[in-house]
């Protein structure tokens, strides 16, 4: 069974920590004792469950396509010129592989700063490497485009009444009001620097370097900006917590707690037609807290771990992952948590392409190579009513 071992040991940990909570609700341990533990053991859990419970994959199109002609000549000669520095060489089918490639990205910024476009399976293999670090990306609608804005149109809602207009029934009349709402696609850069001696090794170690490096630091800022982005105005992604955003609020009862009740009236505020596929989000913290707390009738946990790979932790029966990107519960008066059906309330934009600029002379005294990866990505909330943020009390 894959991943058998951390399961087993998520299993054993959460087992230990409900067992000495128990036994400091007896006075068996004191406070400070319980929280010493707790402190020693939060680590480790959080560890598994982000190995455990990431959501399964969710990749672009074009990681599904086979390789087209000219593809591999032209990753040949890409990988050539970052490790040389030379400019890069094309010939023959290469030419028209780089053409065709400028074309469905509407060729970016390229060449403008001496960034070259990174091949189209080169670029599919990071996206597919997000899905697996980024908790957003897997759970919400992603959608690819080549513009540098979506419109979206809309219109107010619509009256239906019920009779046959054969009878002399006449149909309720509405006013629709076009409403045009546009979702922006923002620039994300990162860097990274490579020892000159790692880029003499084989195309694929430097490709397997770029990719995990990339991937890592593009999926944290991504999810940071899913959640917490402050929108267009500053240049970034629309975050789901953001006011504006207008999701369904709701609000805990006390300070500094979280209760079976907090959670089942959050649930409840979300539509029945999402909560069928609803899933919740909290921090470590907060998750860590929620794992201890128990149906009042039933006496059991309604908190529980996985169960296998790729099966997320589940609160009241539903999925339940963490990022660490929303509040804890000492932040008074901040949000703590989300629920809701994310592919139908949040969706993600990708630019196609992606460009890589090489800094030979910046790093040159060090040993160094840096590489600049340039890509575009947006995230906006479609649907309020189908997620919901729950506060901390203020």
């Amino acid at each position: 069974m894959e991943l058998e071992k951390e399961i087993t040991e998520l299993h054993k940990y959460v087992g230990e920590f409900r067992t000495r909570f128990e036994q400091y609700e007896k006075g068996i341990f004191t406070k400070s004792d319980f929280k010493e533990f707790e402190e020693k053991i939060a680590p480790r859990i959080a560890a598994l469950e982000t190995v455990i419970s990431r959501p399964p994959l969710q990749t672009a199109e074009r990681g599904d396509q086979k390789q087209v002609e000219g593809e591999a000549e032209y990753k040949h000669a890409f990988f050539q010129t970052l490790r040389t520095g030379a400019p890069l060489k094309l010939e023959g089918k290469a030419v028209d592989y780089h053409n065709r490639l400028r074309l469905e990205t509407k060729a970016l910024v390229e060449d403008v700063t001496g960034q070259l476009l990174v091949p189209a399976d080169v670029d599919a293999e990071i996206y597919r490497t997000l899905g697996n670090i980024n908790i957003m990306r897997p759970l919400c609608q992603v959608r690819t485009t080549t513009r540098d804005r979506l419109q979206l149109r809309g219109i107010g809602e619509v009256t239906v009444g019920w009779g046959k207009l054969e009878t002399g029934a006449a149909p309720p009349e509405s006013t629709l009001v076009p409403v045009e709402l546009w979702q922006y696609v923002e620039d994300l850069e990162g860097e990274t620097k490579i020892g000159k001696d790692e880029l003499m090794d084989s195309d694929v170690s430097l490709e397997q370097a770029l990719n995990e490096r990339f991937s890592r630091a593009i999926a944290e800022a991504e999810e940071y900006a899913f959640i917490r982005g402050l929108g267009h105005g500053s240049q970034q992604p629309s975050g789901i917590i953001l006011a504006a955003s207008g999701c369904v609020a709701s609000v805990t009862d006390v300070i500094n707690v979280i209760d079976i009740e907090d959670t089942k009236q959050f649930e409840y505020t979300i539509a029945s037609q999402y909560r069928a596929n609803g899933a919740y989000i909290f921090h470590s913290a907060t998750e860590l807290a929620l794992s201890l707390l128990r149906d009042a009738a039933l006496g059991t946990f309604t908190w529980q771990p996985s169960v296998a790979a790729g099966k997320p932790n589940t609160l009241n029966g539903k999925p339940c992952y963490t990022s660490d990107y929303l509040h804890t519960l000492a932040e008074v008066n901040q949000p703590i948590g989300m629920f809701g059906d994310f592919k139908s309330g949040y969706r993600i934009l990708d630019r196609m392409g992606m460009t890589v600029q090489v800094k030979r002379e910046v790093y040159a005294n060090a040993g160094l190579v840096g590489f600049q990866v340039s890509r575009r990505v947006g995230g906006a909330v479609i649907n309020p009513l189908a997620i919901g943020v729950l506060t901390e009390h203020a």
